[in-house]
């Protein structure tokens, strides 16, 4: 697939996004495909993977954090370091946590720190088919 054709479906997904309430002011349930885009990063499926751990699918971003980063590790790194965890803490909070967010499959407080997973059954199926990706086997 060329860049773009990447890049068309990049646009199709946001706005498939945008697309979420029709004109009733009804809102429609997410497609697959936006589903699918969502959970299509390794980042992203570590937010979600600890989210479906945690009591009451909740998390504060701080523990988020901790566990994403726990998750995906630096490949050379024997521990998580203090630069790794806070690239995750950037990227976690403007750009994983806003797309999930956006396709209604977390919901995000950002003033708050609270991260809630609220997906409906596609998602939790999904997530049940999709392991995280270990980079240490």
């Amino acid at each position: 697939m060329s860049m773009e054709e990447n890049r068309d479906l990049g646009t199709r997904d946001i706005q498939s996004i945008d697309a979420v309430s029709d004109s009733s002011g009804c809102e429609r349930p997410i497609s697959p495909d936006t589903i699918l885009s969502a959970v299509a990063n390794e980042h992203r499926r570590a937010i979600l993977n600890a989210l479906d751990t945690a009591p009451d699918n909740t998390l504060e971003y701080d523990t988020l954090v901790d566990r994403v980063a726990d998750q995906i590790r630096d490949e050379d790194a024997e521990r998580v370091s203090d630069e790794h965890r806070q690239r995750v803490r950037i990227a976690l909070h403007h750009t994983h946590l806003p797309k999930l967010d956006e396709a209604q499959i977390i919901d995000y407080e950002g003033d708050t720190g609270h991260v809630e997973f609220v997906g409906g059954a596609l998602e939790q199926e999904i997530l049940t088919l999709v392991e995280p990706y270990d980079n240490h086997e």
